[in-house]
């Protein structure tokens, strides 16, 4: 590889520090031949980009079983118990009271819902961080392809329950293998850290929303096809689809990827030493906190906070539009729990549209309150929602739901430093995975629970949630803005 190449992958430092441990231990034709196999794909993509397609084509997979998934599950449990869901009355006519059968279909959906996510994410929290440190060391394409295959793997088995007719327990298996090769949080984080590897302060926020885009753009296709597909052919189809797009995302990693780590041969992946770097992040504050003190240390251990409510939130309430849609009184079908779904994932790109331009007239910190009172409106509305128009409004009520979480992202990522930002992104992504492990335990187990006296109380208990990091994020500004004061009229 030229050393121009080189150079537009790795910052100066690096190469130096490379260049000169390498010319004393190895000799200079064993190096060149290390660093070229290491950092050049097989082939080089003639488009600007880097690891948009491969978080694009990921996510599109995720959004397109995710519903159908619980479908699925729906379907199953009903034809096991007997319940007919479309054909029943109250469907049409609200007044008629509910079938205690549905009942029984809604609390077993959601319990297998919280079995699948407990087993997938609780082995995903411990491997995660795993990866995404080591990906510091042994370079990003691996954190990029190995999760992908873990994925497609998730794909055959659940392809094979619904070809053989397997109880929907097997189900858990595969998300159990997701869960080992890292799932989707281990390439969400494999992106975010190639992009700061890759870009310097000016640009990385852009880059980042470009990737959140991917984010958006992936899941309005997805569910947009996932729901008349499905009605149309099933479940089987669209699950094949499910395997070829991960299995296209890892050969797209593979292929045209550059590397953005110089790989040290001799890392471990199965040691200590990755959750030790975390844990140093964490408990000094970073390489950053010279003169902070303590305050500094604060702010990211609460940032970090209001991250995990955000996404939790977020998470949690999630899995339950589905149910919450198929049931009575609205009774959706599969092409309206499509429609829903594509305009839950629309606020992803209205979100980065409204942020680019209140970043015109607010802070930052003023630019998420405004999400989360957007994600907060929404909410309310959903709790109450018991019309097909009530439903939709509460969808439009959400289009700047996503503001929060690439600020919140930006301001973790400015209290570190740049050597810091794999081990940063390894940790925002294990505090991911705990987020869908605790957003699947709390609202899976709300939602039965409150069907008695109100079913939409886990929307107004999320809309609740979300006042804390709001109040968190409105007094750090303040305080930020009162020390700068402070500063300015000393100097």
């Amino acid at each position: 590889m030229d050393e121009s190449d080189t150079a537009a992958i790795l910052p100066g430092d690096v190469l130096n520090a490379a260049a000169s441990t390498d010319d004393e231990v190895l000799p200079s034709e064993e190096v060149h031949v290390r660093t070229t196999r290491s950092l050049r794909p097989p082939f080089s993509c003639p488009l600007p980009l880097s690891v948009e397609p491969v978080l694009f084509l990921s996510m599109f997979s995720l959004a397109l079983q995710a519903p159908l998934s619980t479908q699925y599950l729906w379907d199953r449990i009903s034809e096991d118990l007997g319940y007919n869901g479309s054909k029943r009355s109250e469907c049409s006519n609200s007044s008629v009271p509910p079938d205690p059968l549905q009942k029984e279909v809604e609390t077993l959906t959601a319990h297998w819902n919280l079995y699948i996510s407990l087993g997938g994410f609780s082995v995903g929290l411990l491997v995660v961080p795993l990866l995404g440190s080591w990906s510091d060391l042994a370079g990003r394409r691996l954190v990029l392809i190995f999760p992908n295959l873990g994925l497609a793997l998730q794909a055959v088995v659940y392809l094979v329950v619904m070809y053989l007719k397997l109880p929907v327990a097997y189900f858990l298996l595969g998300r159990l293998l997701s869960g080992l090769s890292g799932d989707f949080n281990a390439i969400l984080a494999g992106c975010f850290a190639y992009v700061a590897d890759t870009s310097d302060r000016q640009s990385r926020t852009f880059r980042v929303a470009i990737l959140e885009a991917c984010l958006g753009l992936s899941g309005m296709l997805a569910s947009i096809i996932g729901g008349q597909w499905r009605r149309a052919q099933g479940y089987i189809n669209p699950f094949w689809l499910v395997l070829a797009t991960n299995l296209a995302s890892a050969l797209y990693a593979y292929l045209f990827v550059s590397e953005s780590v110089l790989p040290d041969p001799s890392t471990k992946l199965l040691t200590t030493r990755h959750y030790k770097a975390i844990w140093h992040l964490f408990s000094t504050g970073g390489s950053t906190n010279e003169a902070g003190g303590g305050f500094h240390r604060c702010k990211l251990w609460l940032y970090t906070l209001c991250f995990f409510l955000v996404v939790t939130v977020h998470s949690g309430s999630r899995e339950l539009y589905v149910l919450y849609e198929l049931s009575s009184p609205l009774c959706w079908g599969p092409t309206l729990i499509g429609y829903g779904s594509a305009a839950q994932h629309l606020a992803y790109l209205s979100s980065l549209l409204g942020l680019k331009i209140m970043q015109r007239c607010l802070e930052d910190s003023w630019v998420a309150i405004v999400g989360l009172v957007s994600n907060i409106t929404g909410l309310v509305v959903f709790s109450v929602a018991d019309t097909t128009q009530l439903m939709f409004t509460g969808y439009g009520m959400c289009f700047l739901f996503m503001a929060a979480t690439p600020v919140l992202r930006s301001k973790l990522s400015k209290l570190v430093g740049l050597s810091e930002q794999g081990a940063l992104f390894a940790c925002v992504a294990c505090v991911e995975s705990l987020c869908f492990l605790v957003g699947s335990s709390v609202f899976n187990s709300l939602y039965p629970a409150t069907l008695h006296f109100m079913k939409g109380f886990p929307f107004l208990f999320a809309a609740i949630i979300l006042f804390i990091p709001a109040g968190i994020i409105g007094t750090l500004q303040c305080l930020d803005q009162r020390r700068e004061h402070r500063d300015s009229t000393a100097s």
